[in-house]
């Protein structure tokens, strides 16, 4: 089966066009800018990679340039569209309404369309790309794999807030973390790597990048994870300032006259390790500053690694055990610095990190020593073909 992968952000379009049956990837890219001027780069494999800039007003028109690239002549992956056997879509949210990734229907549309509350930038645009494949692919089969399902099995001590139950009752305030789709895939492959059956393992995933976030997995099901409501929480990530004190909105409004809206504007997009560093939110810029000697980016990777430590530290305690852990994502498959100090000190848990396997970047392999009781793994994540599996699944059933 040839399965395509759509992943609608709020003004991007990742995709891969992939072979069920060797889970090769035939062709991928991306459309970026999005409502602003658009660009497309492409890649059918085997052949040049190119980038071109075409009017994108909207995701439909992005879907548009994204078919008309797979069937173009000359560096196309396919001849018709009717050698897409089915399409798989990342879907931000879904609420309570789903634990598991469902074929699309009517009724399925208008359940995620209930929950565009919880992810405005998102959920909106996971729609937009749905209707547009349904239009130009009429009759092929499309399912949706959400980021928040993974997580539907946290048990409530874990995804309760301590606030007025009743706006849990009432808006569905709670705890449902992210990256659920990369969190499945790399725990899963985790267990094959130890050589255990999953559901004796218990597990930790760091998936760090400019969004990070990190998961216990027992028994091969999350049971805590530290994003919330809404990807903000948890660690400091590229521009995101993860978990503070909520009366710092209040003091800073006070302080600047600022509405609720800017400031939780500031918390997205001006803080994390690029409000602290003052230089970036790109971890590469952040390793250079540190070795030129500026204390600020110093200080952002330390905040940034120390945050990591913590939560290893709570989950193990969470799950009363721990067999593994695994980095993954941009910063926790290439940064040796991210992974180092994010066990240092740790081997009173048995973790021990083996200095010379650590400076691997992009590569599957343990790096912890083999006197280490906790194994610690570096595991490359691939959210795509996680969709791709989980669409083949449904569709073939």
């Amino acid at each position: 089966m040839k399965v395509l992968v759509i992943n609608c952000g709020s003004s991007s379009l990742k995709y891969q066009l992939i072979d069920s049956d060797t889970e090769a990837v035939i062709a991928k890219g991306l459309c970026e800018r999005i409502g602003i001027d658009g660009k497309l780069t492409h890649q059918t494999m085997g052949k040049d990679k190119y980038t071109v800039d075409a009017a994108m007003p909207d995701h439909n028109a992005a879907v548009k340039f994204v078919l008309d690239a797979l069937l173009d002549t000359d560096k196309g992956a396919i001849a018709s569209l009717s050698e897409i056997d089915a399409v798989g879509h990342r879907i931000v949210h879904g609420g309570e309404k789903f634990a598991n990734s469902v074929v699309i229907t009517d009724e399925v549309m208008a359940a995620i369309e209930e929950c565009n509350d919880l992810a405005p930038l998102h959920n909106p645009a996971n729609l937009i790309g749905i209707r547009a494949c349904q239009a130009h692919m009429p009759g092929v089969p499309m399912v949706a794999v959400f980021d928040t399902a993974f997580h539907q099995t946290m048990p409530d001590k874990a995804y309760t807030y301590a606030i007025p139950y009743e706006y849990y009752e009432n808006y569905k305030i709670r705890r449902y973390g992210f990256h659920g789709t990369s969190h499945s895939f790399v725990s899963k492959r985790l267990a094959e790597l130890i050589g255990k059956d999953i559901k004796d393992t218990k597990l930790i995933v760091c998936h760090l990048g400019n969004g990070s976030s990190i998961t216990a997995v027992d028994g091969g099901k999350s049971v805590d994870t530290s994003m919330g409501l809404t990807p903000l929480a948890g660690l400091p990530m590229g521009t995101r300032s993860g978990d503070i004190d909520p009366a710092i909105l209040e003091f800073i409004a006070g302080k600047e006259g600022k509405s609720v809206e800017e400031i939780t504007t500031i918390l997205n997009k001006k803080s994390g390790v690029s409000g602290l560093s003052g230089v970036s939110s790109d971890f590469r810029d952040l390793d250079a500053g540190m070795k030129e000697g500026n204390d600020r980016c110093r200080l952002a990777l330390d905040v940034f690694c120390y945050s990591v430590k913590k939560y290893i530290g709570a989950y193990a305690a969470a799950m009363g055990g721990l067999d593994t852990i695994a980095f993954t994502a941009g910063i926790g498959e290439n940064n040796p610095y991210v992974r180092r100090v994010s066990t240092m000190d740790l081997s009173f848990m048995g973790i021990d990190i083996d200095e010379t396997k650590n400076e691997i970047r992009g590569e599957e392999q343990k790096i912890s020593t083999d006197a280490s009781k906790v194994q610690v793994w570096v595991v490359p994540t691939n959210e795509e073909l996680a969709i791709a599996r989980e669409t083949v699944e449904l569709v073939t059933k």
